[in-house]
Formats: C-alpha cells, structure tokens, sequence
C-alpha cells in the first residue's frame, strides 16, 4: 500500500474543527482530537435542542391559552373541542398570540367554544 500524506486535507479539516470550537475552554479550542470530541457533542445537543424547542413553544401556548380560558370560565379543553365543534381551525400559536395581545377577540372565541359545546 503506498504512503499518503494527507498535507493541505488534514491542515483544512483541523482548522475547520478549531473553527468550530474557538471560545471552548482549555484544550477543546486548542487540541485537535479535544476539539473534535466538543464539537461533535455540541452539534448532537444542537440537534435536540432544535427539537425541544418545538415542545417547550407548544407547550407555552397552550399555557397561555388555558391561562386565557380560565378567566373566561373555562377550561382548557373544553376550549380546543369547542373550537373544534364550532369549526374554528386556529393553531395554537394563533390562539395564544390572540389571548395575550387581544382579550375581547378571544372571549368572543370563547365564546363560540362555549355556544358550539351547548349546542
């Protein structure tokens, strides 16, 4: 098998990686196989945290729904299955921006949850 020396690769893939992990502490930003390790975990938290973040929103909108719905007299889901009764498709995100920002829009959907369950 005949020698290969890597030159202008290897130089490119370590400053990529040292790149990546300028601002670690001690040898992560310093040392290449360090470095390497820091980066590859940090990218595999990057990688869950983008998915998180789309739970942990969720999550804040139906807070702020259901803080919205309890001062109207009602209950969080009761609300969603009389929206849905009522035929209002709003997402979540929607919803919420309506509870925080405009309170008599969303008592009026409230409202209509209401009238849709009764009904």
């Amino acid at each position: 098998m005949p020698r290969v020396k890597r030159g202008p690769k290897r130089k490119a893939y370590r400053q990529k990686t040292l790149k990546a992990a300028s601002g670690y502490f001690l040898t992560k930003s310093k040392l290449n196989r360090s470095a390497q390790e820091a980066v590859e975990k940090a990218l595999k938290y990057a990688y869950v945290g983008r998915r998180q973040k789309k739970r942990d929103f969720r999550a804040l909108w139906i807070v702020r729904i259901g803080a919205g719905c309890r001062q109207a007299g009602l209950s969080y889901s009761k609300f969603i299955a009389g929206l849905k009764k009522a035929g209002i498709d709003l997402n979540r995100k929607v919803l919420a921006q309506i509870a925080v920002d405009d309170e008599t829009s969303f008592r009026l959907l409230v409202e209509k949850a209401k009238a849709a369950l009764a009904g």
